[in-house]
């Protein structure tokens, strides 16, 4: 008897999670179609300015002394008049980054520049609190915000000013680009991750009319747009998001540019990448509490309102896939009757969690390498192992953000890499330590069992599944522990820069 509750439970379980990830999977294949549908209807502005119009540039700053010269210098030679230029340098470092940014600000002002240093020494509403201290004293309509690891081409401005004639337009993404996408493993699979998102999903939902966010940099927004939305706001960890969503619930317009590209430098440390992406998905989850009621309670037509709830819970997905994880044992080592598994438990797996992903992130790149895109669809398992492996940091985000668990603001330590031979870890800036690797080994360990099981019970169709189960927690964890080893960096490089080929 108890032998036949604990199985109807576990089916119970296993069942509604795969009709979860089947559900996020069918919104990929939505996503797709939309993309499909909408590609060729490229946004053109409404007219041109006839006088260009003042723009403030934001440039939130902590602790980046390998970028920060980076940063102004490119924002110095944007093709724009300089007197029409307002540059603030929002500086909240507590680090040497403080002397470095003050001389690079004497240098360009000796070069002309309107620019201004802001310090705070409060940190309050981290970079969300900077940006709001900036506008207090910002003194044009349209507002550029530039994080410190991007390098913006010179004519960003004057390919996205002009969309602002329209004035119901509040805010303009471009699209991000990676400087050091070549650098690693880890980051050419960042790469495909990043680009599956800027361009498919950000493409199809601002084409489609549905909502879409700002990405937090490497954009422009109408500084009416911001106070009538209320201001940038600090109770999320993505202000980037919740501040689109309240702007287009308020009526304000947004478009995208896929063919507009600021480039950026991507992670390059496994431990980086984690807190990135555990921050990106908590603050999603928080903003979805806050708004989706809001959303619902709006008069916006209903395929908005479904898009916007697959949008804002879409990282649920990840704690599914750490449920998933855990259910699988049984799957594995339950019922003998390989047709009956196969069909109950292998196709669906296939079809919702691996088929949707696939497709999808195939269709980027064949988007935007047209001739080279099957040889960039060859990471596509490492990508498909990253994710898995992603599942049970991004999981503990989901469950800190549904259970108001209050975390700080951790930044991305960037380190200025854009060539193969530049190493990294003897920066001086490093994502503090965690336990969580040594969970993530144990699920290595965990699925190498039934690995083993699976080959020795002759279910062979379960293997490659299982496999990127293992392989994926197995990459994440030596990745993590990778700072701390003497000679490798598991993100795909020695760390050694005379020994990493050019």
């Amino acid at each position: 008897m108890q032998g036949s509750l604990a199985s109807i439970i576990w089916t119970i379980c296993y069942m509604s999670v795969l009709i979860g990830l089947s559900a996020y999977g069918i919104h990929r294949y939505v996503i797709i179609y939309l993309f499909l549908k909408h590609r060729k209807r490229g946004a053109v502005p409404a007219g041109h300015f006839d006088q260009l119009p003042k723009v403030t540039m934001q440039l939130p700053i902590f602790n980046e002394v390998y970028v920060v010269e980076r940063l102004l210098r490119s924002v110095s030679e944007i093709d724009y008049p300089k007197e029409l230029l307002q540059i603030q340098v929002l500086d909240d470092s507590t680090d040497d980054t403080r002397a470095l940014t003050s001389s690079c600000v004497a240098e360009l002002q000796g070069r002309g520049f309107n620019v201004e240093l802001i310090h705070r020494t409060d940190r309050t509403g981290f970079k969300a609190g900077a940006l709001e201290t900036g506008l207090a004293s910002a003194d044009s309509e349209f507002v550029c915000i530039l994080d410190a690891d991007f390098v913006p081409n010179p004519d960003l401005l004057k390919k996205t000013i002009h969309f602002f004639t329209d004035p119901k337009i509040g805010m303009i993404q471009t699209r991000w680009g990676h400087l050091n996408r070549g650098y690693s493993l880890l980051t050419r699979v960042q790469a495909m991750f990043l680009d599956g998102h800027l361009l498919l999903e950000q493409t199809a939902r601002s084409r489609s009319g549905r909502f879409f966010n700002f990405n937090g940099t490497a954009g422009l927004w109408r500084r009416s747009c911001i106070d009538e939305a209320g201001g940038w706001q600090h109770d999320t960890l993505t202000e980037d998001l919740d501040l689109s969503y309240r702007a287009q619930l308020a009526g304000w317009k947004f478009i995208f540019l896929p063919d507009v590209i600021t480039p950026a430098e991507l992670p390059v440390d496994m431990n980086g990448f984690k807190s990135q992406q555990h921050r990106w998905t908590k603050g999603s989850i928080q903003t979805c509490k806050k708004l989706l009621p809001t959303v619902w309670r709006s008069q916006l037509p209903l395929m908005i309102k479904i898009e916007a709830t697959a949008h804002l819970t879409s990282n649920f997905a990840y704690l599914l896939l750490a449920c998933l994880c855990v259910l699988l044992h049984p799957s594995t080592g339950g019922p003998q009757n390989t047709w009956i598994r196969t069909l109950l438990l292998d196709v669906p797996i296939f079809l919702t969690a691996s088929v949707s992903v696939a497709v999808f992130y195939i269709c980027a790149q064949r988007e935007l390498h047209p001739r080279t895109w099957m040889k960039e669809i060859l990471l596509l398992p490492a990508l498909l192992a990253l994710g898995v492996g992603l599942s049970i940091n991004n999981a503990r985000a989901v469950l800190e953000a549904v259970f108001n668990h209050k975390s700080d603001f951790a930044r991305t330590p960037k380190y200025g890499i854009e060539r193969k031979t530049q190493p990294w870890r003897s920066c001086k800036y490093m994502p503090l330590k965690s336990l969580l690797p040594l969970a993530e080994m144990a699920f290595a360990l965990y699925f190498s069992y039934f690995v083993w099981f699976a080959i020795q019970h002759g279910q062979w169709i379960s293997v490659p599944f299982l496999a990127m189960f293992q392989i994926g927690f197995l990459y994440v964890s030596l990745s993590s522990f990778s700072r701390w080893m003497p000679r490798w960096n598991f993100g795909g490089e020695r760390a050694d820069a005379a020994t990493i080929p050019a």
